[in-house]
């Protein structure tokens, strides 16, 4: 019996046009007794008002597993230390095209300073974002879990591997043309999946999860019930257990209606 269904979001629950599934909220509110979890690199407030007329029917897993949110509390979360997150401010202040956002459980901050441009990228993702006059100050009156790092001109490629020079308690992570992703290196959707499955007693095999990114690995390593999108990644379909139709063509709820 399934007790835990979890789900990426872009490219495995979403459509290439960020459409939810039609029917997939009423699926959420018929299969109360099943715990469904929204699994993504999203800051929580951004996944909240994503799902406002269900999240309380969710749990939430935000910032790629360093928090998870249930009924609007956190339930688990993987803090970066103060030191490490000064170390990471100095060392990104070497690059002249590079803006560091602080995500935590409480907000998300920016420095004040940065251009319109800049702005525009970073609230894209985060719904809740100020805007300071110093990180580190900020950092310590909240429990931060990311630092992403925006690169203008697209450029984050360019100096990734440069990021290796960060404290070996961090791990950096291309995310996309114009982004790297600071977190602890036991940072991940599979660890975040394990605490949700100890905290309400659910086994592995009693979990099923979907993806089709390298970041839904570990999530799908830890369910027995696993599906690769057929878009997936080729590594994705190789750690998965099944492969389902692609997020155009409904693939999550294709399984799940036969649940």
């Amino acid at each position: 019996m399934v007790k835990l269904v979890a789900t990426d979001m872009d490219g495995t629950l979403l459509d290439s046009s960020k459409n939810l599934p039609k029917d997939f909220k009423e699926w959420v509110l018929k299969n109360s007794d099943i715990k469904t979890v929204i699994a993504s690199g999203r800051q929580y407030f951004t996944l909240e008002k994503d799902f406002i007329d269900i999240k309380d029917n969710l749990i939430f897993i935000a910032e790629n597993g360093g928090l998870v949110f249930a009924k609007n509390k956190i339930i688990y979360k993987n803090v970066i230390n103060i030191e490490d997150i000064a170390k990471s401010l100095k060392f990104i202040e070497s690059f002249t095209n590079a803006h560091p956002i602080i995500c935590g459980a409480k907000s998300a901050y920016m420095h004040e300073s940065v251009e319109e441009d800049v702005v525009k990228n970073a609230t894209m993702y985060y719904e809740k974002l100020e805007y300071v006059s110093d990180l580190l100050e900020a950092a310590q009156k909240d429990d931060i879990v990311k630092i992403a790092v925006f690169f203008e001109n697209k450029e984050a490629e360019k100096y990734y591997n440069q990021f290796s020079a960060l404290p070996n308690t961090l791990n950096a992570v291309l995310s996309g043309v114009s982004w790297i992703d600071i977190a602890k290196k036991n940072v991940n959707k599979g660890v975040a999946i394990k605490a949700i499955q100890d905290n309400f007693n659910i086994t592995q095999e009693e979990s099923m999860a979907f993806g089709d990114y390298l970041n839904d690995y570990e999530m799908l390593q830890n369910c027995k019930y696993s599906y690769a999108m057929s878009n997936a990644h080729d590594k994705i379909k190789e750690v998965a257990n099944n492969i389902t139709k692609s997020n155009d063509e409904d693939g999550v709820m294709c399984v799940l209606r036969n649940l």
